[in-house]
């Protein structure tokens, strides 16, 4: 057995969980927030039989695309003065980060 961990932007979600139910996956929804956008994101958990992890991975690159957004970042404009001013930035956003691990042990009670 496989435990997929997929951190995936909230905007594409809803819609991975709906394909990922309706091939018969089973997956927990996390809500976490991301360190360089600080925006929120979803952490999916899908307990997954060996022989189905690449249907399960394949639909997670199927949905989750990447995509360009513009985003503020703030800059300090002068030394000891505080001062921040922010200015707009191109970065790339959605797609999927995946962690696969073999799991030992499942129990369920």
């Amino acid at each position: 057995m496989k435990l997929i961990i997929a951190i995936v932007q909230d905007e594409d979600a809803s819609r991975l969980i709906s394909e990922l139910m309706n091939d018969g996956f089973s997956v927990t929804k996390l809500a976490t927030t991301g360190g360089f956008l600080k925006s929120g994101n979803t952490t999916l958990l899908a307990g997954v039989e060996e022989n189905r992890y690449k249907d399960c991975l394949a639909i997670i690159e199927k949905v989750c695309k990447s995509r360009k957004q513009i985003a503020t970042s703030p800059v300090t404009m002068g030394g000891s003065s505080g001062m921040y001013a922010s200015y707009p930035i191109e970065v790339t956003v959605g797609g999927a980060t995946v962690f696969v691990l073999t799991v030992d042990q499942f129990v369920k009670y």
